[in-house]
């Protein structure tokens, strides 16, 4: 990590990931980018679903591949750069058919590093494979929930998943968030942790660097009138009063309160659920 010299009140705490010495190009490839628009949380109708975003710098989007469906071939790492719309570093990839693509890089892969998708493909870093065929006790990334649905698990900067068991052609996972599932064995999943770890240490140091991020002010609701919240009024500072619990803006009760589906599909393949302060 970066620290800065106090030289202002908000540069005291700063603290930014170290690129030099990691990255190795400042411009993304052409042909794997392209625009996005903005929606400021906004949907259709222009009406905000999702609070607290807005603003932001302007952001060119990568094409990553997460179905990794070239089967057999190798890719060697061209460049490893940054990537404004993940945490994680990405890198473009060249394959021995001379396709490029953008991946997502696990820790410890340099500029000519190699990996290769394939169901038969050794266990080393980078390299892709069925987790039926995953050691257990193996870090694992970019974790298939359907085979052939491509990368939807642990994808984050610093993510990993470790497999615990192999058996009746499920595969348990340990999760980031601590919860144990079982998965399809012949889902696939890559060897490693995902790189830029140092992520989570980073301290955003001032109000202005998350506008930069297009993320808007979080207002609490004891902060706002009655018509606004049903936290709201009151005079001086006031609790929720004599309500059931803590609510939502929208009114529902908030905190504790489970949200998950009583019947969801996938209820099934959850061993453990995710510890929180309510079940700890």
């Amino acid at each position: 990590m970066k620290k800065y010299k106090p030289t202002t009140p908000s540069r005291r705490h700063m603290t930014v990931v170290t690129y030099r010495g990691k990255l190795t190009t400042s411009k993304p490839f052409k042909a794997l980018t392209t625009g996005s628009k903005k929606t400021g949380g906004r949907n259709s109708q222009g009406r905000i679903t999702t609070r607290h975003k807005g603003g932001g710098h302007k952001r060119k989007y990568r094409e990553i591949d997460f179905m990794y469906n070239k089967y057999d071939i190798p890719a060697r790492v061209e460049t490893i750069e940054y990537d404004p719309n993940r945490s994680a570093f990405i890198g473009l990839v060249v394959y021995a058919d001379g396709e490029r693509r953008y991946v997502v890089l696990p820790q410890k892969m340099e500029v000519g590093s190699s990996f290769v998708v394939s169901p038969d493909a050794p266990i080393v870093r980078g390299n892709r494979l069925h987790l039926k065929n995953i050691p257990v006790g193996t870090f694992v990334y970019n974790v298939e929930l359907q085979p052939g649905g491509g990368a939807k698990l642990a994808r984050s900067a610093g993510a990993y998943i470790q497999v615990t068991a192999h058996d009746g052609g499920k595969t348990t996972l340990k999760m980031p968030s601590s919860e144990v599932r079982k998965v399809v064995s012949t889902c696939w999943a890559s060897i490693g942790e995902v790189s830029n770890d140092e992520y989570k240490l980073m301290n955003k140091g001032k109000a202005g660097r998350s506008r930069w991020l297009g993320i808007r002010p979080t207002v609490r609701g004891s902060a706002m009138n009655p018509v606004d919240h049903p936290h709201g009024g009151g005079e001086g500072r006031q609790g929720i009063g004599l309500r059931r619990g803590p609510k939502t803006g929208q009114g529902k009760l908030a905190y504790g309160v489970k949200t998950r589906t009583p019947k969801k599909y996938s209820n099934k393949n959850i061993v453990t659920r995710r510890k929180t302060k309510r079940n700890q």
